[in-house]
């Protein structure tokens, strides 16, 4: 829930494209999820190659009298290709549960927009060495009748609830531990075939600063990135050091 006002948004806008014209151009690809009220605008303004929009949140429903909600059909008629799911954020403020993600995942497949599904544990539930259980849990919750076939677009986001914003992160062993739990829960419960498609990303205090060590070291596909992506600069740091 940032860029307040207009004028901080079209500051922000300006500095990622000065920016982004600076960057030593490579093949990855950048997906922005600001705010609703700046989809539009972001969409309009980034029009680079590999550089894609997001929503950081959708309601289950296409239309109808759910005040103050935004539908997938929305956000991807304003120009988003991507849509977050099951943030840590939204399962500790607003109580969402593997139900209402799998009802989120639902509607965002069936109007073709990618879905990032965040999972992760709690700082308690990692020390009582429940971390690969609570993962498994997420996702079959989050999966429930979910076509197979639909599994390999989307994209997993791991994000230790306790690593969140607290500059703490995991050693990169346990990274990579984590995507070899869910691949192989992908392979055995949900018979994808053609896993090595589906891509994990690490979320959690992601800098230019562990870049290596939370995603290069252990393998990821790519990284979540929260704070850092507030400056432009920093966070296209974060990108030129992924390739």
């Amino acid at each position: 829930m940032n860029l307040l006002t207009i004028a901080e948004r079209n500051c922000y806008l300006e500095a990622f494209q000065r920016d982004f014209e600076k960057l030593s151009k490579n093949s990855v690809e950048i997906v922005l999820c600001p705010p609703f009220v700046h989809l539009e605008k972001f969409a309009e303004k980034l029009k680079m190659k590999n550089v894609f929009i997001g929503a950081q949140n959708i309601f289950w429903e296409e239309r109808g009298s759910y005040t103050g909600e935004v539908s997938s059909l929305m956000v991807k008629n304003v120009g988003s290709k991507y849509v977050i799911l099951g943030h840590s954020e939204r399962r500790k403020y607003f109580a969402e549960n593997g139900e209402v993600v799998n009802a989120k995942l639902k509607a965002a497949l069936q109007d073709n927009l990618i879905p990032i599904v965040c999972v992760g544990e709690s700082q308690a539930e990692r020390k009582n060495g429940d971390t690969a259980k609570i993962i498994i849990e997420q996702i079959n919750q989050s999966f429930l009748d979910v076509p197979i076939s639909k599994i390999v677009d989307v994209v997993f986001a791991y994000e230790p609830i306790w690593a969140v914003g607290s500059d703490v992160t995991p050693a990169s062993d346990d990274i990579l531990e984590v995507k070899i739990t869910i691949k192989k829960l992908l392979v055995e419960k949900y018979g994808v075939s053609d896993v090595e498609k589906v891509r994990v990303l690490y979320g959690g205090s992601v800098s230019s600063k562990n870049v290596a060590e939370v995603c290069l070291e252990p393998q990821m596909d790519g990284v979540l990135v929260g704070r850092e992506s507030l400056v432009p600069n920093e966070f296209l740091k974060i990108v030129s050091l992924i390739r």
